[in-house]
């Protein structure tokens, strides 16, 4: 499984169709933190494509492959064609915090259990191939404290290890208070220590 605290998860709503023998499969998918995203997802989708014959859907509300939060539906497929085929594929896509629907409008010809769960596996496949993500990185708050002479050699570090700035306070020294990403704080650290000889104060977490 990947790094729990960084990995890349869906920005915005991204959408595929597909068609195999005149069945239209349309994969819609986006970011879901918990359930009730997911939940809201489908419900979205449903509305806006009342006519389809199905909505089947999966979800993984954690880290890529992370089995805490999942859940599926063959919305009226036979039983193990749809929601199961397609949580696979999501649970090997690399992507977390990730639902798709797939919604399908029936052509006219059958194509059978196996035909079903290739192309719903498939659809989920295809959609994450060209889905836009956005790494998710855990982040931990601290405070450091440094002398002005220190601030630009700070900065450049700051912008270097994507460490986000939430609070600036000016005095005989200068305070940041940042979110810094996880996996990097103890280097984060031993580079401000070094940067300032020593004389950087950093608080937290």
């Amino acid at each position: 499984m990947s790094d729990a605290s960084r990995y890349p998860v869906p920005t915005g709503t991204h959408r595929v169709e597909s068609s195999v023998k005149r069945s239209r499969f349309i994969a819609t998918a986006a970011r879901a933190v918990d359930p009730d995203a997911a939940h809201a997802l489908v419900d979205r989708v449903r509305a806006e494509m009342p006519d389809a014959t199905h909505h089947c859907w999966a979800f993984v509300a954690g880290a890529p492959g992370s089995t805490a939060q999942l859940g599926m539906s063959d919305d009226g497929e036979p039983h193990g064609t749809a929601g199961r085929p397609m949580l696979n594929a999501l649970l090997h896509g690399g992507v977390g915090e990730i639902a798709v629907v797939c919604t399908r409008y029936f052509g006219g010809v059958k194509l059978g259990t196996g035909g079903l769960s290739r192309a719903y596996a498939d659809a989920v496949k295809l959609v994450l191939a060209s889905l836009p993500t956005v790494e998710r990185v855990e982040r931990v708050r601290v405070s450091v404290t440094v002398g002005y002479p220190e601030i630009d050699a700070l900065r450049r570090l700051l912008a270097e290890r994507s460490v986000v700035v939430e609070g600036e306070e000016y005095g005989a020294e200068v305070r940041y208070r940042l979110a810094v990403p996880a996996p990097d704080l103890e280097a984060f650290r031993e580079t401000v220590a070094e940067l300032s000889q020593g004389r950087a104060v950093i608080d937290g977490p």
